[in-house]
């Protein structure tokens, strides 16, 4: 019992795929796609898309029998299939030629569940699962492989769960959530007092809820909280090796991307973007639609809409500015050195030699 996937691609005409975008078709509705490729790769039978005029002109010149491409677009050498938002498309239709791996129903028999767990009889419970105590698992998900899911942990319906990923107890997952290999939802928040000489633990004792249409990427930690849950929203999407921290609050269609870190106690609004490698720190707010550029450090919080980048980070225009004026600082140590010489001051020893 395990996956099955189809290894090549399904063959579906133009009209098919027109129909499922909502597309235009230029040239032959009729014609039969075996598969889907970037232009320089595409053989005869493929499909695939251009988002611009350069890009197009390079599909044209391919193997490729069909294009997905924003309108007006038009060929005389190819069918085009004209859509408002090519890259949009491409996401939609993809699936199609490659649909995810199925998993067969039923429970491995060498996975270890807990009589008292309540498992849909549509889920998949893989090889070498250890499923606790009054966990339940909805329709369709899927535990592939060497997964720990604690007690009381509750998962919705279509989850999978990569091989690997560790669920602490009492993590709520909702529906359709995918968390990729290696993974840890709801190991102890970093959270100690000093207590004389020693760092003394303080309990955690929250857990992780993570809401409908999320995905997290590989070797992600996401921290239980100390009192309350962690909270990760409806729809965001977490790259690899991320940090989320205790009591952390992610709003919804967030977009964290590899190496964020984000301290204890902080919350997102809906649809922030945190580059790679941006720092958070720790009970701060940022407002819905706040994006800060990678290898930021933010130290304070930020306002609906506000755009920051830098270490520490600031509002994109004041940084810019400031990277401008650095730029600048050379030509103007030698120009007060000149100045300094036709004055006969004798400059600072300490400062930097002009050039």
């Amino acid at each position: 019992m395990g996956e099955s996937r189809t290894l090549r691609a399904v063959t579906i005409t133009v009209a098919d795929i027109a129909r499922h975008l909502g597309a235009e078709i230029v040239g032959d509705a009729s014609l039969a796609l075996a598969g889907f490729a970037p232009a320089d790769t595409a053989r005869a039978g493929d499909l695939t898309f251009a988002e611009n005029e350069d890009y197009f002109r390079r599909a044209e010149q391919s193997a490729a029998s069909a294009i997905i491409a924003p309108g007006p677009f038009t060929s005389t050498k190819k069918t085009v299939i004209r859509v408002a938002d090519a890259r949009v498309a491409f996401a939609r239709v993809l699936p199609l030629f490659f649909p995810d791996p199925t998993f067969a129903p039923g429970i491995h028999p060498s996975a270890v569940v807990a009589k008292s767990a309540k498992i849909d009889p549509s889920a998949h419970i893989g090889p070498q699962c250890v499923v606790g105590e009054n966990v339940i698992i909805g329709a369709r998900s899927v535990l592939q492989a060497l997964n720990f899911v604690g007690t009381g942990c509750q998962i919705g319906e279509d989850v999978n769960l990569f091989p690997n990923v560790t669920l602490y107890a009492f993590t709520e997952v909702g529906n359709r959530v995918r968390i990729h290999a290696g993974t840890v939802i709801g190991s102890d928040g970093f959270g100690y007092v000093l207590d004389g000489a020693a760092h003394r633990k303080v309990p955690q004792i929250g857990n992780v809820i993570i809401r409908d249409d999320v995905e997290i990427g590989s070797n992600v930690s996401v921290d239980r909280g100390a009192l309350g849950p962690t909270v990760i929203g409806a729809g965001t999407k977490i790259d690899n090796l991320v940090q989320i921290a205790h009591n952390v609050n992610v709003g919804e269609h967030c977009l964290l991307v590899s190496q964020v870190g984000v301290a204890g106690s902080t919350k997102l609004g809906n649809y922030v973007i945190l580059g790679g490698q941006v720092g958070v720190a720790g009970h701060l707010k940022l407002g819905n639609k706040v994006s800060v550029a990678a290898q930021s450090g933010v130290m304070h919080s930020i306002k609906d809409g506000e755009k920051w980048f830098g270490s520490p980070a600031q509002p994109d225009r004041q940084t810019k500015r400031q990277m401008i004026a650095i730029q600048h600082l050379p030509d103007l140590l030698k120009r007060v050195a000149e100045l300094e010489r036709k004055l006969g001051i004798r400059g600072d020893a300490a400062a930097p030699a002009a050039e």
